[in-house]
């Protein structure tokens, strides 16, 4: 079962990077400095891939430790997606304040989470000709 969830977690990245990439050429054709676009986009993406991570392990410690607790396992959920959260904002707020990254490219990289997804069946396929 663990290979499973690694492999999944791992289409999930390949989707994240194909669709950080996508946006990185797309992208640099329409911004006006491409420096800050690329440092927003590669922190988002960066947030998605880390959000990825966290997310399967507070999952697979989740079933490990609260295996008959549903509370115990809805408690354990919401803290460590708050803290997931937490940090995903606090990172928004300092591109905000700062004229380091454009913050929307950042939300474009964090997207990259719900895209890669979406992209996970296509990754697999992928996945799948190259390592088996």
């Amino acid at each position: 079962m663990t290979s499973k969830i690694d492999e999944t977690l791992l289409e999930l990245l390949m989707g994240i990077l194909l669709f950080t990439v996508v946006c990185q050429i797309i992208g640099m054709w329409f911004v006006p400095s491409m420096s800050a676009y690329t440092i927003g986009l590669w922190i988002g993406a960066l947030l998605a891939g880390l959000s990825a991570i966290h997310m399967w392990w507070a999952l697979d410690r989740n079933l490990t430790v609260n295996a008959d607790n549903e509370k115990g396992a809805q408690a354990f959920a919401t803290k460590w997606s708050m803290i997931r959260y937490a940090v995903i904002l606090l990172v928004f707020l300092v591109l905000c304040l700062t004229d380091f990254a454009y913050p929307l490219a950042a939300f474009l990289g964090i997207m990259g989470l719900k895209i890669g997804a979406y992209l996970q069946p296509l990754m697999k396929i992928i996945y799948n000709k190259i390592y088996r």
